[in-house]
């Protein structure tokens, strides 16, 4: 073979073995190609335990919970949203029921006169020692000089009686048990929104004693709406708003301090109206019994109140403790309103439960309500027979 057919034939091997490379190579790309087309791709398993819906409990059932009589199919791809539980509903509490208050609450009152009774006759030092006790109760000297006469009288025609017994009779003859001690407000759901308006001097407790008149009526089943006509004391309406939202009865004020108050009581009496409620109390601001300015408003708010809502009461606040001065409250407070009724105040505990005796004979109106402690259903519809009772001590 010469050298040019050499040559020849290594060009062809030559050429041969670069195809021969060429397609392996290919082959090789392809092989590779279609493993990954092919092959699945393998994810991790992650296990997820079933979504739960949390069962909210709603009026005794629970939401959530499967319905056997509706039941529900819910897809695959549904979102299911945790509810929201609604917010608790406030706390209303409820008041103490009146019927047995002063029962419950008589062992506060003071027997301010058992210690000057025993058995027997009674001497004439012993009738000097009765009348101290009663002028020392704040009986009042008129009225003192009618039960010592009440007591001759009855020892005299009995001799068999008792002194206990005699002076008990001739207390609940000047106490009067048989006067109408309930507010004229009539029954409850009668339609007819009515007043009762709460007045007194500084600091005798009229803006509690208005809450605490409030929870008497819830608890005797009326409807209630209070009125903040005290505009000048700036904790004054929102202490009686306090008071209102523990038994759910709304309140009307003014955000403005020294508002009109006959305006503030305007609007609460048209509101009880609105509302249909079956009593109206209005919480008026203190007063001092000599200026005749504030007398005068205090007038204005009973006039202007009667002509949306007619006037159930007027009912005077005194406080226990002062004796004889709340008797010359008392008549200021008589000429410049009609009181209709008298509430003590701070009268547990204390040596002047006379003054029961006292302010119903100057003012001729009875008393008819008694606060005898700081708790909140502290207040008591007034029993003259209980209220004898205690002062002398049971027997």
């Amino acid at each position: 073979m010469n050298s040019s057919g050499l040559g020849s034939t290594l060009v062809v091997i030559l050429v041969v073995a670069l195809v021969v490379i060429a397609a392996v190579a290919l082959g090789i790309a392809f092989a590779r190609r279609s493993r990954r087309v092919s092959a699945p791709v393998e994810s991790p398993v992650v296990e997820e335990a079933p979504l739960e819906e949390p069962a909210v409990e709603v009026g005794g059932t629970e939401e959530g919970a499967p319905d056997s009589a509706t039941p529900e199919l819910i897809s695959s791809d549904t979102i299911v949203e945790t509810p929201v539980a609604a917010p608790p509903r406030e706390f209303v509490e409820h008041p103490e029921s009146t019927t047995g208050r002063f029962a419950r609450l008589r062992g506060r009152l003071g027997a301010t006169l058992a210690g000057v009774l025993h058995r027997g006759a009674m001497s004439a030092d012993d009738y000097d020692a009765l009348e101290e006790a009663l002028l020392l109760a704040d009986v009042g000297a008129s009225a003192t000089d009618e039960i010592l006469a009440g007591v001759k009288a009855r020892l005299g025609a009995n001799f068999d009686m008792e002194a206990r017994d005699a002076l008990r009779e001739a207390l609940l003859e000047a106490i009067d048990p048989a006067a109408d001690r309930s507010l004229a407000l009539g029954s409850p759901g009668d339609g007819e929104a009515k007043s009762v308006i709460v007045v007194g001097v500084n600091g005798v407790g009229k803006t509690t004693t208005v809450g605490k008149l409030a929870r008497v009526l819830v608890a005797d089943g009326y409807s209630v709406v209070l009125g903040a006509a005290d505009t000048f004391r700036a904790a004054a309406a929102d202490q009686l708003e306090t008071w209102g939202a523990r038994v759910g009865v709304p309140v009307e004020r003014s955000e403005r301090d020294g508002a009109d108050p006959a305006s503030v009581a305007f609007a609460a009496a048209e509101r009880a109206v609105g509302d249909s409620a079956d009593a109206l109390l209005i919480d008026t601001a203190g007063r001092l019994q000599n200026k005749q300015g504030l007398m005068d408003e205090l007038g204005k708010i009973v006039r202007v109140v009667g002509k949306v809502a007619p006037r159930a009461e007027v009912l005077l606040v005194l406080d226990a403790t002062t004796g004889q001065n709340g008797l010359a409250q008392a008549r200021v407070f008589a000429e410049a309103t009609e009181v209709t009724g008298i509430v003590l105040t701070k009268l547990d505990g204390s040596a002047k439960g006379g003054i029961v005796v006292a302010v119903q004979q100057e003012l001729g109106v009875p008393v008819k309500f008694v606060g005898l402690g700081e708790g909140a259903d502290d207040l008591a519809p007034f029993d003259p027979v209980g209220f004898v009772d205690s002062l002398i001590g049971d027997a």
